[in-house]
């Protein structure tokens, strides 16, 4: 009611509403939830979704398990405020096996947890079987809805420009294509190929191509690559990204010898995610590629550094500048630090050979790097073999160039 307030009060748990720090206050209180779960349960948390599994043959052990798992959850809800759900909680039993066999029977203070055939968790819908086949008919149902806004874009008397409609059709359509494309990936081409026609009708929208232009040229003009290679794309990158973490859950993902000989006699079976990634990039001739390890508590996300550098060649361009004036200006700036030790880098790329160099006024040192690297890359590559030169030195006035 206008003009009327509650009585005053101490709220001894939970987080102010509308305050800008109650998710991320949430999110800190809510992770120390893994912490009280057994190790034999794997666990994953997204903000308030909370997924836990066990694997095995017997299904009593797996019951045991979870159901020990679940008592610790709600023991730890109890303690600190929390409360957990019967009835939104729902269980999947994953398995592949043709003969009749019970389902788990998990329950939260008494209430069973209702035993679903497929359960949607962050975005992705994970089947009984995983052929993900509900998570692609739902995409493509909803790419679907989202093609009417190219097409009402692509009006041929006031519609957009063909940049405009693919950056609205890789914003709107293709983000969702391209979410969780690494998980999903691992169902059958065939139940993959029924994203292509989206793909290719998008591609026709924003091109106002014939329906009877091979796709081919599409991608050409476009500037596109088909569904299949996207994927493997997108997974190459999240295999180094996750190489790059050392506790990172693939990273630690090793497929025993007896698996390997599985695989090899049935080709038709799917491999995991990590097993197809090492082979794409084994055909692509980068499988010895080694990521560097990143420590994200180097810099806090609330600390970001600023860092500061000096141009004496600034308002000057190189088109109407006579080389001896960059001379002059360089001589100029060398005097003003004199005192500094010179340290000069350089990447180049050329056809097939790609490298960086390091030179000092004591060492020159150069560097080979794989062919599918980057001008920007080699440049990169050199700034911090520099770095990793004069960061033992006792010399602590260094200038980069």
């Amino acid at each position: 009611m206008r003009n009327f307030y509650s009585n005053h009060f101490i709220q001894a748990e939970g987080v102010p509403k509308a305050c800008v720090r109650s998710v991320t206050l949430f999110i800190v209180h809510l992770s120390q939830i893994l912490h009280h779960l057994p190790s034999y349960v794997h666990r994953s948390l997204y903000i308030d979704d909370l997924q836990i599994s066990c694997q095995g043959s017997n299904m009593n052990m797996i019951e045991r398990q979870l159901q020990n798992a679940v008592n610790k959850l709600v023991s730890w809800c109890d303690n600190n405020g929390h409360t957990i759900s019967a009835e939104k909680s729902r269980c999947v039993h994953f398995c592949r096996k043709r003969s009749i066999h019970l389902d788990p029977n998990i329950p939260i203070r008494n209430a069973p947890i209702l035993v679903v055939n497929e359960i949607r968790f962050v975005g992705v819908i994970f089947d009984r079987n995983l052929t993900f086949l509900s998570h692609i008919l739902h995409l493509r149902k909803k790419c679907e809805r989202s093609l009417n806004i190219l097409k009402v874009l692509s009006k041929t008397s006031w519609g957009a420009d063909r940049t405009s409609i693919l950056r609205v059709y890789q914003a709107v359509i293709l983000s969702s294509i391209d979410y969780g494309c690494m998980v999903y990936g691992s169902a059958r081409p065939t139940v993959l190929k029924r994203l292509d026609t989206i793909h290719h009708s998008a591609l026709r929208i924003c091109s106002g191509a014939f329906r009877t232009s091979p796709m081919e040229s599409l991608y050409v003009i476009c500037h596109q690559l088909p569904l299949h290679l996207r994927r493997q794309k997108i997974s190459a990158l999240y295999f180094f990204r996750a190489q790059s973490m050392p506790k990172h859950p693939i990273s630690q993902l090793t497929l025993p010898v007896s698996l390997y000989r599985l695989y090899a006699a049935h080709p038709s079976h799917i491999l995991p995610l990590c097993e197809r990634t090492k082979m794409l990039l084994h055909d692509s001739d980068i499988n010895n590629v080694s990521a560097q390890f990143s420590d994200f508590f180097t810099f806090p996300p609330w600390d970001i550094p600023q860092f500061s550098f000096l141009n004496p060649f600034a308002g000057f361009y190189k088109s109407s500048t006579a080389p001896v004036t960059f001379q002059q200006l360089f001589h100029h700036h060398r005097y003003q630090y004199s005192s500094f030790v010179p340290i000069f880098t350089d990447g180049s790329k050329s056809d097939g050979h790609v490298g960086c160099g390091v030179v000092s006024p004591s060492d020159t040192l150069s560097y080979r790097l794989h062919n599918c690297c980057s001008v920007f890359t080699a440049e990169l590559v050199a700034i911090f073999c520099a770095l990793q030169e004069i960061s033992p030195s006792n010399q602590r006035n260094f200038y980069l160039y």
